[in-house]
């Protein structure tokens, strides 16, 4: 029984942990980029766009196509390093759980 209790209590723990990486994942951004700097595209932990930046000498009419690929791969890049983050913070929280293989909490 104790045993039991004791589980529950990580449990409460851990959902406490896991709401407040929630909301600090909301309030962090990352930033990816592409094309060598020129095409940045801002996320937030939750890989929500929060902003994008593109070099003037990308504006050109005859380079929509290569812009836009470039605009692709900048959020690909942001995108990729949110999810990498919350992947890092959800496994320090759950270390040392007795958690089963392969069980994921996000």
């Amino acid at each position: 029984m104790k045993n039991i209790m004791s589980m529950m209590k990580q449990a409460q723990e851990l959902q406490t942990k896991m709401a407040e990486i929630q909301t600090e994942l909301e309030t962090m951004q990352v930033e990816g980029t592409s094309g060598g700097g020129l095409v940045k595209v801002r996320l937030t932990g939750k890989g929500v766009m929060a902003g994008l930046s593109i070099d003037p000498s990308l504006i050109k009419p005859e380079e929509a196509e290569i812009l836009e690929d470039l605009i692709v791969a900048a959020h690909n890049d942001a995108k990729q390093k949110s999810e990498q983050v919350m992947a890092e913070k959800m496994q320090a929280l759950t270390a040392g759980l007795p958690l089963p293989p392969g069980l994921k909490l996000f």
